[in-house]
């Protein structure tokens, strides 16, 4: 959530001049348009709804009026910033959807730009950072070949901001003087901002002397009338190099916004070596990050309820859905929470302060990322279930048994998704406990086997072929604990399905040394050279089109070492596919 008081400053920046690099249009110089305009403006500075959308909605349609389309879908982006600011990710989403059918519905290629820049300031709002650098891609593509470069500028800039969150300086960088290469050509009345930007860049790349010639060169040009949105930042910063590290603190608590100014206190006291209070700023860092995604997963959740709510008159069962989905977001939440104050507690016992802030960086990076595979995971099926919702509320169709039958087991088999993933996370963590599990069940081997290759072919598309082998006794028997010992199987082969498009997959057993073998492979697709082990890592998948959260081996390997065993990927299996090998001591 860094840097976004800056980056909607420059959104606003980009889509005003949107406006004013028109053709020159007669009505833009007449009054009832200035006023229009003016009206707009100013209630989008002061944040007020009512005002903002009544005027808004004026302008555009004088706008279409006047048939100037562009600034007519300028304002429409207008919209979706407005509802950024008041951090309503599911209405600014809505919008920016409509906007990307009307553009192609209306064939306005060359405005399709809009749509993708939008789409990239959600997915940054909502932590997707990938996604967010992918649309602002699109949207510099698309610029250049439909002749925008005056426009070109401050999307660099968003990537810049991008490229930070994520901390690569190098990156950033280069863009940073790509943008400066093009407004010297097409905007020279950008140049000093972004100058000024790259002035606090050579200070996370601690070069001090390009840091402190860039600032002599701020100041010069603020005596020559130039100003810029990151001039603030750079006095904090040249003031704490001068070694004033109480006033520095001071301007950014008192003249920064709430991200940025423990940002940057936290950057002075690193450099500083006050590794204590530097903890410590992490901490209220931390704590209003997460106090920002908590505004955000309610009003999220806000904007989801009120969409059940409107078919709840005609579908009483949606009620439970929505119940169920509070539940579950619920119960996320309090899963969250209890990984962060888990985290921190262990770190009370840590001995050195500068080790304990290391750990304390590396568990907020982890906490994004699990936000951001849970959201990714959970987005596709509920998405599915909302526009199946809507189709049935809706007057304008009709449909048969059958159709409202497979609509039902859609609907169905994605709500066993989204349950599915909750129960796979919550398995994973009640698992890591290093208990070593009760083996008190006598087990027919066989019998598990066949019954979990019977379940899971049932299951899969039958153009698998699934065959078992063993070297064991028809009716060899063994102690242990058969819940987890049928969960591994499980997991073995439904991953075994799940990488397998066709061929067969093949479980063999065996005993040797009082150690009992199980290895499950198959003729699918196979794991890449120099990814054997990180398939074991939690979240981790090598392809993010198929369903799951990453979850199934590392699980499956938390269970074996519950039973005093392992499960390892052969490395020496010729293909094609793979084979995964379970030993369980005796």
């Amino acid at each position: 959530m860094k840097h976004h008081i800056r980056l909607f400053i420059c959104i606003i920046g980009m889509l005003l001049s949107a406006i004013n690099i028109q053709a020159a249009n007669d009505y833009k110089e007449t009054p009832e348009y200035l006023a229009l305009r003016d009206s707009m403006h100013h209630a989008f500075n002061d944040g007020d709804s009512a005002r903002f959308f009544y005027h808004v909605k004026a302008l555009q349609d004088y706008l279409l009026d006047k048939d100037d389309l562009r600034a007519y879908y300028t304002q429409r982006c207008n919209e979706i910033v407005f509802l950024l600011n008041r951090q309503s990710i599911i209405e600014a989403y809505k919008l920016a959807t409509v906007l990307s059918q009307e553009l192609l519905q209306r064939k306005l290629d060359k405005e399709m730009y809009m749509a993708y820049n939008m789409m990239g300031h959600i997915y940054n709002y909502s932590g997707n950072l990938e996604n967010a650098k992918e649309c602002f891609k699109r949207v510099l593509s698309l610029m250049e070949k439909s002749g925008y470069e005056e426009s070109m500028a401050p999307i660099y800039m968003n990537l810049v901001n991008v490229e930070m969150s994520q901390n690569h300086s190098d990156e950033a960088m280069r863009l940073l003087n790509k943008a400066l290469e093009i407004a010297a050509k097409a905007s020279p009345q950008r140049l000093f901002d972004i100058e000024t930007r790259r002035t606090l860049l050579y200070y996370n790349l601690d070069d001090i002397n390009k840091f402190n010639e860039g600032y002599q060169t701020y100041k010069e040009g603020i005596k020559k009338g130039f100003s810029s949105v990151h001039g603030r930042e750079l006095e904090v910063y040249y003031t704490a190099e001068q070694g004033r590290i109480d006033e520095a603190v001071n301007i950014a608590m008192n003249e920064l916004g709430s991200t940025e100014r423990y940002e940057a206190i936290i950057k002075i006291y690193e450099r500083a070596g006050l590794w204590q209070k530097a903890f410590e700023y992490l901490k209220l860092e931390n704590e209003a990050s997460d106090s920002i995604n908590t505004i955000i997963l309610s009003n999220s959740m806000q904007g989801i309820q009120d969409e059940m709510r409107i078919h709840e008159a005609d579908r009483k069962a949606s009620r439970y859905f929505i119940l169920g989905l509070l539940a579950v977001v619920i119960l996320l939440t309090l899963l969250l929470t209890a990984m962060f104050y888990i985290y921190y507690t262990r770190r009370r016992h840590m001995r050195q302060l500068e080790r304990a802030y290391q750990h304390a960086l590396e568990s907020d990076k982890m906490k994004a990322a699990f936000i951001q595979n849970v959201s990714h995971q959970l987005r596709t099926p509920l998405n599915i279930i909302n526009g199946y919702a809507q189709v049935l509320s809706s007057p304008d169709f009709e449909f048969s048994a059958s159709e409202r039958k497979e609509i039902a087991h859609t609907m169905m088999k994605n709500t066993d998704i989204i349950t599915s993933l909750v129960n796979e996370t919550l398995e994973l963590s009640s698992m890591e406990t290093g208990v070593i599990a009760e083996k008190k069940d006598k087990v027919q081997l066989h019998s598990l086997i066949g019954d979990e290759i019977h379940t899971l072919q049932q299951l899969s598309d039958n153009t698998v072929q699934m065959n078992y082998h063993s070297t064991l006794a028809p009716d060899y028997e063994l102690m242990t604990s058969e819940l987890l010992l049928r969960r591994i199987i499980d997991t073995l082969i439904d991953n075994a399905i799940k990488n397998t498009p066709q061929g067969s997959i093949t479980v063999r057993t065996s005993v040797a040394d009082d150690v009992l073998t199980i290895s499950v492979e198959d003729t699918g697709t196979g794991i890449p050279k120099g990814q054997e082990e990180h398939i074991f890592e939690r979240f981790f998948k090598l392809d993010d089109f198929k369903t799951g959260l990453g979850l199934g081996l590392p699980l499956c390997r938390a269970l074996c070492r519950r039973l005093e065993g392992n499960v390892v990927l052969d490395k020496s299996y010729p293909g094609p596919g793979a084979r995964f090998v379970v030993t369980l001591p005796l």
